[in-house]
């Protein structure tokens, strides 16, 4: 298995309008080849991070996600939402590969 997190820090007045933003999604994601499972992990101590945690069967399948038109279609999106500050926000990454459950 394969874990992708984008984490993001959002002004704290805002993250119910980003939580609420996850709560519409297109789910295009959810048909992807080898995708398992979204969550949206917000942090209980700094309420303005946010995660998005996404598991996958393998990296190939993720890497295959991500040069889809889909993945494009979403992520342009996203560059197009009209609050511009939320907009710009560029999430840090992490990758996991599971080794033991």
């Amino acid at each position: 298995m394969y874990i992708v997190h984008s984490t993001f820090v959002v002004p704290v007045e805002k993250a119910d309008e980003v939580i609420s933003i996850y709560h519409s999604r297109s789910g295009l994601v959810d048909e992807a080849e080898g995708f398992h499972r979204f969550l949206l992990l917000q942090n209980e101590k700094k309420r303005g991070e946010i995660t998005v945690h996404m598991e996958w069967e393998t990296k190939d399948h993720f890497m295959t996600w991500i040069q889809s038109e889909d993945y494009k279609r979403i992520h342009d999106l996203e560059k197009k939402y009209p609050d511009q500050e939320l907009a710009s926000i560029i999430p840090s990454i992490d990758k996991f590969k599971v080794v033991a459950y």
